[in-house]
């Protein structure tokens, strides 16, 4: 897999989270970018630039859900993984009925973040660099 699909977006209110997420991710290859908000990351990511995001649920102003649904209706397609500091099956059956690649709750075994994101990027290969419309066609 070459670099460019090794980008990970780690959106997290919670500095300490952000900062060892990155340190962890970055050991294991991907290339890291961090948002304090949905509202940062819209502002600074182009929504063609590819990548896997990692959306914390609960956040001041959008929160995750909110962020996902936005990414859906601009047309990105990125893998969405959540992470909650709260046990939540509700959240973890809404995850899925809404095509996330997986849900899960702080704190997570590295292992098991790594096989989340490892199959979001496989799965997901070069068709998430693909806006929507040219997908529908093939």
């Amino acid at each position: 897999m070459g670099s460019e699909n090794r980008q990970l977006f780690i959106v997290d209110d919670d500095i300490s989270i952000s900062r060892a997420l990155k340190s962890l991710m970055a050991s294991h290859g991907f290339k890291v970018e961090t948002f304090p908000s949905a509202e940062t990351f819209f502002e600074e990511v182009p929504k063609t630039k590819p990548g896997c995001l990692i959306l914390d649920v609960m956040m001041p102003g959008m929160d995750g859900w909110e962020t996902q649904q936005r990414l859906f209706h601009t047309g990105s397609r990125r893998p969405v993984i959540f992470i909650s500091a709260n046990e939540d099956i509700e959240g973890k059956r809404r995850a899925a009925l809404r095509g996330a690649v997986g849900f899960l709750q702080k704190p997570f075994d590295d292992k098991e973040l790594v096989a989340l994101i490892d199959r979001a990027m496989a799965k997901s290969g070069s068709d998430i660099h693909r806006p929507a419309q040219r997908r529908r066609g093939r």
